[in-house]
């Protein structure tokens, strides 16, 4: 069995107490992580090793997306500047009517391509199941998988049965870097007896649901006049909660309903930068926090962002809730962080897989190359991480203990014959 050894200049482990290392060393045995700690003189092993000189690099956790729609990428800048509503019923939706399985593997692949080359090396999907699963399969990223279901379609019950059959085919597939989850898009387009027929499949199929839920004013007016309620007790009335839910937004919540949230160990992904383009609102994250609830981060789709890049959203949490709150020490940069590493992790039941360097978890991590001007000088590693960091400072990337970024070129594959093919794909599906 391999052993690497990671000299990093700096090591970020984010474990519960773990403190900055300086000159700090990683040690992975396979997949694993074996070892966190300041770098010491390796010792002659009976198995051979190689040594990894980042002394000029900061090493640190792959990066959590906690929800996205990968192939919606292809739609990148086609329809900008609108609010949601709008954005999704006369923009979005016609144009995903039109997509084909080709479409949506090589939007896949283009979304991984863009998602390691910036450091992320597990996302949560919601969108088109079978050829995004395969795209995760091929290029050795870690992926939360669901498909998309809406219950007010003719086709509603024949999905629900797909989506089962996939999970189940899925689940645990490519060294178990794929798991597996229900996609009930939202409360507004899920009815009752729909919603109803997704919780009994989790519970028979022990899978997790990942909806969005209060995203807008609009959803919550909407639902109120269908159904006499808010979202989130309309959703606990069809036994939604009884399941793990990944909550996506969670912008509009009262209180009361932060308290319910965090009974039922709800977890939320915060997606501040799509929230902010749209202008669905400001979730109130640091309630949340404060009520212990999971928050991870998450950049939606590329068509509501327009970017898939977690180190925009970390920095943009950050400072988005100290202006919401007028209080600067609110969201401070270690928590930010965490909600793009540890946090996110846990939101997606992988905290004790991956989300931070400990011994015993998934060998995810990446390197940030601190040659560079706008991280000079380095004070605090965790301040430069959060407020002065790019996706583009990110020069390696490994996933489940495999090189799928080396000094900022990916790995397994040509990028440019993604760039091809996805560009391809997009022309295509938007031609007038």
């Amino acid at each position: 069995m391999r052993t690497i050894l990671i000299r990093g200049g700096w090591v970020l482990p984010l474990s519960e107490g773990g403190k900055p290392l300086q000159d700090g060393m990683v040690k992975i045995t396979g997949n694993k992580i074996a070892t966190v700690g300041p770098w010491r003189e390796p010792v002659k092993e009976t198995e051979p090793y190689e040594v990894i000189d980042a002394r000029n690099r900061l090493v640190m956790p792959g990066l959590v997306n906690t929800h996205t729609h990968a192939a919606m990428v292809l739609l990148r800048g086609v329809a900008d500047d609108l609010p949601l509503m709008t954005w999704l019923k006369e923009k979005i939706w016609p144009l995903e009517d039109r997509l084909t399985a080709e479409h949506i593997y090589w939007g896949t692949r283009l979304a991984i391509n863009e998602m390691l080359l910036s450091g992320t090396t597990t996302f949560a999907d919601m969108y088109f199941f079978e050829e995004e699963a395969r795209a995760v399969e091929e290029t050795g990223i870690r992926a939360v998988l669901s498909r998309g279901l809406i219950g007010l379609e003719e086709q509603a019950e024949k999905n629900l049965e797909e989506a089962v059959t996939q999970a189940r085919e899925w689940r645990g597939r490519a060294g178990n870097r794929i798991t597996v989850m229900l996609g009930p898009h939202a409360p507004y387009t899920c009815p009752p007896a729909f919603l109803k027929e997704v919780v009994a499949a989790a519970k028979q199929y022990q899978l997790g649901i990942h909806i969005h839920l209060a995203e807008t004013a609009d959803e919550l007016v909407e639902i109120g006049k269908e159904y006499g309620k808010r979202p989130v007790a309309y959703l606990a009335e069809q036994g939604l909660f009884t399941r793990p839910v990944l909550a996506a937004h969670a912008v509009w919540l009262d209180d009361g309903e932060i308290s319910y949230l965090a009974r039922q160990k709800v977890a939320i992904a915060h997606n501040p930068s799509s929230n902010m383009k749209l202008a669905s609102g400001i979730a109130p994250v640091p309630k949340l926090l404060a009520a212990k609830i999971p928050v991870g981060l998450g950049t939606d789709g590329a068509a509501s962002n327009n970017r898939l890049d977690i180190f925009t959203e970390m920095r943009t949490a950050a400072l988005l809730h100290k202006v919401q709150t007028n209080d600067p020490t609110v969201i401070p940069a270690e928590t930010a962080l965490k909600m793009a590493t540890i946090y996110g992790a846990r939101a997606l039941g992988l905290g004790d897989v991956t989300g931070s360097l400990e011994p015993g978890k998934s060998a995810d991590l990446i390197m940030l190359d601190l040659k560079k001007s706008h991280l000079t000088p380095l004070h605090d590693p965790v301040s430069l991480v959060v407020y002065a960091a790019r996706g583009s400072d990110v020069s390696d990337v490994m996933a489940n203990g495999e090189w799928l970024v080396r000094e900022g070129r990916l790995v397994r594959w040509e990028e440019e014959e993604v760039l091809g093919e996805a560009t391809r794909c997009a022309q295509s599906l938007v031609k007038k």
